[in-house]
């Protein structure tokens, strides 16, 4: 108890002091004396006269901004030295109060609602942590350091796709450019402008800019991942490949490039997945694993892929990269099934105008109704123009003309037609002439 009047008096004491300073408007005396304030409150471990002292004090008449600031920065250091978990939440719910609405302690605020998400997560309260998170738009805080911004709205991203709140995930993730990773840090520092905010250092906790690109698109993939967006998942993963750290090192890189290749196969034909397809063809990293060059080359070749014989050949490296931790499974394998049906129609289309149905199945190992399916599902998609004669049983890749191609045509052809008479003129005219020539002789 006598312990506890030492304190109050104390701390009376000492607000009489906080109260000339401010009237006076002296900032380093003001300072000093809140500072002094919740020190003394810290040593004696009056956590509940601390949360108490902090509220007073921001809510007295025409406090000053920059004691506020001392106030909360200094709190924030005894965050983690509280007794237990239900002080620090105590605690942090004071100095959120405290902060709500001040632009020039948004930063601490920002740090102060991730410590206690994390503290929520911890609780397996994910769905509450991400809802606290949203609360802070960190894009728009302008001296906070651009990895911190980032590590913010990662952190964001990762709490949605937790609670698989995919739709979120998506509407935070398009607050960070891509183009923002590869920004060199080193020629970005300049000095700042008179009248500039300054900009903070970031805490030593967050990541560099290339960590963060990793993580960046690990999330992406978690993303693109519940929605089977193959070539996204790709390009995700042409982006990590791409990071020096990674390229440096064969046992980072192998896993990665294998996993390039099984979702460039399983992603659609269409020319971002040809171009992606050739700019790996061409690695040279692509050589220490043959198996996989030999598959995508099968790919890029315009030959019939006799699927039994593939799916014997790479059914183990297929099921072994289910195991190491990717989303290849079940549905992968079936969608593997069919990119091999739909490349091996295009390469049918490349070779024949005409085709009978009961051809196109044998090449194709199907039967003749999955073949007239899955070239229907081709041409409706529009990655490829067919027609099917039913009755027939015939199937025409030719395209359809439209009446001036016609016309063109037709205008072309007779322009040959011309020119070929015209030749045959001069020839039999020549050839006239020297017939003349020697009856004369």
């Amino acid at each position: 108890m006598a312990n506890t009047g030492n304190l109050d008096a104390s701390i009376e004491q000492l607000l009489n002091v906080e109260k000339q300073m401010r009237l006076a408007g002296d900032v380093a005396g003001t300072r000093k004396a809140v500072t002094d304030i919740l020190q003394l409150c810290f040593e004696a471990r009056a956590w509940k006269t601390l949360n108490d002292q902090i509220v007073v004090l921001s809510k007295r008449r025409g406090q000053l901004k920059q004691a506020v600031t001392a106030m909360v920065q200094q709190a924030m250091q005894f965050i983690d030295k509280t007794p237990d978990i239900e002080t620090r939440i105590e605690l942090i719910k004071t100095l959120n109060s405290v902060s709500a609405g001040k632009i020039y302690v948004e930063i601490e605020r920002a740090r102060l609602i991730k410590k206690l998400a994390k503290i929520k997560e911890e609780q397996g309260l994910i769905a509450e942590a991400a809802d606290l998170m949203q609360e802070i738009a960190v894009e728009t805080f302008g001296a906070m350091a651009k990895t911190e911004k980032i590590a913010f709205i990662l952190e964001q991203v990762r709490l949605c796709l937790d609670r698989q709140d995919y739709v979120r995930a998506q509407i935070l993730s398009r607050k960070i450019s891509p183009r923002v990773f590869d920004v060199d840090p080193s020629k970005e520092k300049k000095k700042p402008k008179e009248g500039d905010n300054v900009v903070e250092e970031a805490p030593a906790d967050i990541p560099s800019l290339l960590e963060l690109k990793r993580i960046y698109y690990e999330l992406m993939i978690r993303y693109y991942s519940h929605n089977n967006d193959y070539l996204e998942i790709c390009r995700c993963y042409k982006a990590i490949y791409e990071i020096p750290s990674v390229k440096e090192n064969p046992a980072d890189w192998t896993p990665i490039l294998r996993k390039i290749c099984w979702y460039l196969v399983l992603a659609p034909h269409d020319p971002m997945q040809s171009s992606l397809l050739n700019s790996t063809l061409e690695d040279k990293n692509l050589s220490e694993i043959p198996s996989f060059k030999q598959l995508l080359k099968q790919l890029v070749t315009m030959e019939v892929i006799q699927w039994n014989t593939l799916w014997e050949t790479y059914k183990n490296d297929f099921e072994n990269e289910n195991i190491s931790g990717s989303s290849l499974g079940e549905k992968a394998a079936e969608d593997l099934k069919q990119r091999i049906i739909e490349h091996n129609i295009l390469v049918v289309s490349k070779y024949y105008a005409r085709i009978t149905l009961k051809r196109l199945a044998e090449l194709l190992c199907l039967s003749v109704q999955e073949a007239e399916k899955h070239l229907s599902d081709m041409v409706v998609s529009k990655a490829l123009i067919a027609k099917i004669d039913r009755p027939m049983g015939i199937v025409c890749f030719q395209t359809e003309k439209d009446s001036n191609d016609i016309l063109n045509s037709w205008a072309a052809n007779l322009e040959k037609l011309l020119d070929l008479v015209e030749k045959s003129c001069h020839q039999i005219h020549k050839e006239t002439m020297v017939h003349k020539a020697a009856l004369k002789v």
